[in-house]
């Protein structure tokens, strides 16, 4: 016994362009609000000062930068801290894919000399091509 009209429900349309439209503009917000994180953010250091330093010649490729802090871990590359036998390997891989490498130490002036001569070693035994130090104009 049915007394009245069956009616067909139609199912619920998703309107699938406005989803899209608020998803890219969530997306473009994210993008324009993140902060893009500092590569040397992570480690501060107080870099020694020099009268006499001379800017750096213009070179075709970035130097590989080595950071010596003034305690444990002592070596970062890249904002992450390695030993020196990972040092030694990164050294020595990047050399042997750019025979004229150039390494830049940017060292605490209060990071421990044999540190940064352990460096200058490794920067060596790798054979980059120019290693170099990084200071301050002094004032």
């Amino acid at each position: 016994m049915r007394f009245g009209k069956e009616k067909r429900r139609t199912p619920p349309s998703v309107i699938i362009v406005s989803l899209i439209d608020v998803l890219i503009v969530v997306l473009i917000f994210l993008m324009v609000t993140t902060h893009f994180k500092n590569r040397d953010a992570q480690l501060k250091l107080a870099l020694p000062e020099s009268k006499e330093a001379k800017a750096a010649p213009a070179q075709e490729s970035k130097p590989f930068m080595i950071q010596i802090a003034t305690n444990v871990p002592f070596f970062w590359i890249e904002s992450r801290p390695v030993t020196l036998e990972r040092l030694q390997n990164d050294l020595t891989a990047a050399a042997r894919a750019n025979p004229k490498l150039s390494v830049a130490i940017k060292a605490d002036k209060n990071a421990p000399f044999g540190e940064v001569i352990k460096v200058i070693d490794a920067a060596k035994i790798a054979q980059v091509g120019s290693i170099n130090a990084i200071t301050e104009k002094a004032k």
